[in-house]
């Protein structure tokens, strides 16, 4: 069997924490922002987590 090679779109928006979790930015905050509220912009600045079947299918991707 061949090594796997790491997806590197992937790798640039998802990070591998150390107990194997994986982290995500979130969505919409790239533009627009003049219309959001503050709450909205505050919780858009925060990371998510990835959970389930895409976790697996993110990890399988990283090569983790």
């Amino acid at each position: 069997m061949p090594k796997l090679k790491t997806h590197k779109s992937t790798a640039k928006r998802m990070k591998l924490t150390p107990t194997g979790k994986v982290l995500r930015r979130r969505a919409f905050g790239g533009h627009m922002l003049a219309k959001k509220s503050q709450r909205r912009k505050r919780v858009i600045g925060t990371v998510a987590l990835v959970t389930g079947a895409i976790a697996k299918n993110v990890k399988r991707s990283l090569g983790a």
